[in-house]
């Protein structure tokens, strides 16, 4: 229920045994001026994952979708977020999502700070920390070893157009895909040390698609008109519709094409990654929808990396060589 204390929260999380330590996440980037004008997407974590701050609901008659009910902590947390803006006029309140176990809040710096924005998240999470101390009546020798928040905290940054709107939304669709990975979590839970072909793969999604008899690698050579990636989009959405799973890394503007059209006609499909797949990772956009309906898996030969990178000839060449392999 709203108001739920601290108390009673450790007592329901301790009888829960499926709760389980998670690495922390985090990203920096160091050549950043994170003191300057910009658009930040936090995300901060409880300790060992445990939701302190709230029960995961299903939609009902006042809930269209599924939806976060607050404890007492997190009804303070909350009010410890909104106050940003007001101990901090130069910085802009965009949205926040309070989740059971972390929180995800967007902070626009419209002017210069003179101290770096990690300090206001750092002021957000000492203040939140002493609440939760007081309400578990901690003495004075408890509070300088009980924490609630993991160390450090995941930062974003604003870098294209429409990528605002895209946090936005992800905030508030974010409990619905909460429920909807509970709901699946076979199909959303990233896995790694996948042995295929000699590579050790990181994959998130249906991995019983590795399993399907019949998969067709897409291949289109990069010197293909206009035409020709029509005629190729005939063929392989054919075969897609006699049953096919089709396998790519999507390289060439064909093979983008292909898959893309493949994947909005909701066809199975394997698609083979640059970038690794991390433990906390989870599926973007329509692809969450996708994975969580089982009609998706993504996979990596490669370790992740969060700076963009250019991939190379060998690259290409291995994942059109795991791409054969996988359909033979």
């Amino acid at each position: 229920m709203k108001g739920e204390t601290v108390a009673k929260r450790i007592e329901w999380v301790n009888n829960h045994e499926e709760l389980q330590l998670v690495p922390s996440m985090h990203r920096r980037k160091f050549d950043h001026n994170y003191a300057g004008r910009c658009v930040y997407m936090f995300t901060i974590c409880v300790l060992g994952r445990k939701p302190f701050f709230g029960t995961l609901c299903d939609a009902d008659a006042v809930h269209p979708s599924p939806w976060v009910l607050p404890t007492e902590l997190g009804c303070e947390v909350t009010k410890c977020w909104d106050n940003i803006s007001i101990e901090n006029p130069q910085v802009e309140n965009i949205a926040f999502q309070l989740m059971p176990d972390h929180v995800h809040g967007i902070l626009f710096v419209r002017e210069q700070l003179q101290r770096h924005v990690g300090h206001i998240i750092s002021r957000f999470k000492a203040k939140a920390t002493k609440i939760f101390r007081s309400q578990l009546a901690c003495s004075e020798t408890q509070s300088r070893t009980i924490k609630l928040w993991e160390s450090g905290y995941n930062d974003r940054i604003l870098s294209g157009k429409g990528q605002l709107a895209t946090w936005k939304h992800y905030l508030q669709d974010n409990p619905r895909r909460l429920w909807v990975k509970r709901e699946n979590p076979h199909y959303l839970t990233a896995r790694q040390g996948i042995k295929v072909c000699g590579h050790e793969l990181s994959a998130l999604g249906n991995l019983f698609l590795l399993e399907y008899p019949y998969k067709v690698a897409v291949k289109c050579s990069r010197k293909m008109t206009l035409s020709d990636i029509e005629t190729a989009c005939s063929h392989y959405l054919s075969l897609a519709q006699d049953g096919a799973v089709l396998v790519s890394p999507s390289i060439s503007d064909g093979e983008k094409e292909v898959m893309k059209r493949a994947f909005n006609a909701g066809f199975p499909l394997i698609f083979l990654l640059e970038n690794g797949i991390t433990h906390m990772q989870k599926p973007s956009g329509r692809q969450f929808d996708a994975c969580s309906e089982g009609r998706l898996l993504l996979l990596s030969p490669w370790e992740h990396h969060n700076d963009h990178r250019r991939i190379t000839r060998a690259q290409c060449e291995t994942l059109n060589q795991l791409a054969a392999f996988l359909c033979n």
